[in-house]
C-alpha cells in the first residue's frame, strides 16, 4: 500500500492502490492506533522522494472500509468472510474501536435468530443472588422493564439486548459493545453505565439518563437523543450521524 503525503493530504500505496487522505484522517478517530502513531510526527515515515508516496506492505483490497470508518465511524454492509478480513487488517492496524464494532456486528448475525437464552424469571434470580453475570449471552426479546440490575459488578458485555428495558436500573452497569439496536431504553437508569463500542443504532431512549456514561465509540445512528439526560456523558468517537440532539 502507498500513501501519498502531500502538505496536509496524503497519499498510502498497498499492493498496487493508491489512496489519498490527510494525516488528520488517520490520527483523529483512533489516536490510540499504529496507524495514528505512524503519522502522528514522532516517526520517520519513508516516502518517494520524488512523489511523497508512503508505501505500507499490505493487501489494500479492504483500506478504503478502513479509510471510511475513521472519516465518518461507519463501513458498508459487507459478507461475514469480508468482515473477517476486515477485522484482520484492522487488528493489524490496532484500530480498536473498528475491530469491536465488527465483532459486534458479526455477533448480532450469527445470534439475532437465536431464542433468548434466560426468561425473565431466571435473570431476576441471577440478579437477586448477585450473580450479575450476562457476559455475551442473548436476552432479546425479553421484558425486562423495570429490571434492578444496579447490583455491583453487572456485566452485561457483548449480550444481546433487543429487549424492553423500559425503566430498566443499569446504573454503573457494563455494557460494553452490547448489542442494543432497536432496544426501549425508555426512561432507563444508565447512569456512570460503560457502553463503550455499545451498537445502540435505533434504539428508544426518550428519558433515559446517561449522566457520567461512557459512550465512547458507541453506535447512535437514528438515535433521537433530544429527551434524553446526557450530561457528563463521554461520546468521544461515537458514530451519531442520523441521529437528532
Amino acid at each position: 500500500m502507498m500513501i501519498s503525503l502531500l502538505a496536509s493530504s496524503l497519499c498510502l500505496c498497498l499492493s498496487r492502490r493508491t489512496f489519498r487522505t490527510t494525516v488528520d484522517t488517520l490520527t483523529r478517530r483512533e489516536p490510540d492506533s499504529m496507524l495514528a502513531a505512524m503519522f502522528s510526527g514522532r516517526h520517520s515515515v519513508p516516502r518517494d522522494p520524488d512523489t511523497g508516496v508512503v508505501f505500507i506492505d499490505r493487501d489494500g483490497k479492504y483500506f478504503r472500509h478502513i479509510l471510511n470508518w475513521l472519516r465518518d465511524g461507519a463501513i458498508a454492509h459487507l459478507n461475514e468472510s469480508e468482515y473477517d478480513e476486515l477485522r484482520r487488517e484492522a487488528e493489524y492496524y490496532q484500530l480498536i474501536g473498528l475491530v469491536d464494532h465488527i465483532t459486534s456486528v458479526l455477533s448480532s448475525k450469527k445470534d439475532s435468530s437465536l431464542e433468548a437464552e434466560l426468561t425473565r424469571t431466571e435473570v431476576v434470580r441471577c440478579i437477586q443472588y448477585q450473580r450479575v453475570r450476562f457476559r455475551g449471552l442473548n436476552l432479546s426479546g425479553l421484558d425486562l422493564s423495570k429490571l434492578d440490575a444496579e447490583a455491583e459488578g453487572s456485566n452485561f458485555r457483548n449480550a444481546i439486548l433487543h429487549a424492553c428495558l423500559v425503566k430498566c436500573s443499569l446504573s454503573q452497569a457494563d455494557l460494553r459493545t452490547a448489542h442494543l439496536q432497536g432496544a426501549d431504553l425508555t426512561d432507563a437508569n444508565l447512569e456512570g453505565a460503560n457502553l463503550e463500542g455499545a451498537n445502540l443504532k435505533g434504539a428508544k431512549v426518550g428519558g433515559a439518563n446517561f449522566q457520567s456514561a461512557n459512550l465512547q465509540r458507541a453506535y447512535l445512528r437514528e438515535v433521537d437523543l433530544r429527551e434524553a439526560q446526557m450530561d457528563g456523558a463521554m461520546l468521544m468517537g461515537a458514530n451519531t450521524i442520523g441521529a437528532i440532539r
